[in-house]
């Protein structure tokens, strides 16, 4: 069914769309909460108004993802100070519009410590949802300024 959601608001003008692109780091408990963040934004906090891609398919050169990220807003979530999903999005000069790292949210949430990977546990979940409200906040500031829709 997600899948099918996803279509759906791709088939839709996506002129007023912020696309939220999280970091792919994959088995790596920073990776997820990113990727967590990202679709409570998306699925549910800001959905209709926000989108996602995979950071792999910019990686990879795919011509439909680089053109969505160079026509629309974009926030860059990243797990680790590397800061991949922002740099890629940088490289391909994409209209960033934010950046945000799960290890900024963790130093200031010293007491969560989440312990899981693949499943996020209760800590993990937690800081998601603290990094999910920033990322929100961060479209309303853009949508108040006028700089989205």
């Amino acid at each position: 069914m997600k899948s099918q959601e996803a279509a759906e608001r791709r088939s839709r003008d996506l002129s007023d769309i912020v696309l939220i692109i999280p970091c792919s780091g994959i088995g790596k408990a920073f990776g997820s909460i990113s990727r967590e963040a990202t679709y409570c934004v998306v699925e549910d906090m800001k959905k209709g108004e926000t989108d996602t891609l995979c950071l792999s398919s910019l990686v990879m050169g795919d011509e439909d993802a680089i053109r969505s990220v160079k026509s629309h807003r974009c926030i860059a979530v990243d797990g680790c100070p590397n800061e991949c999903s922002k740099k890629n999005l940088q490289l391909l000069d994409a209209k960033l519009a934010a950046n945000y790292r799960v290890v900024d949210v963790l130093r200031e949430n010293r007491t969560l410590k989440p312990n899981a990977i693949t499943f996020l546990d209760e800590d993990g979940l937690k800081l998601a949802r603290i990094l999910a409200e920033r990322i929100t906040s961060k479209i309303d500031e853009l949508s108040e300024r006028g700089t989205v829709r």
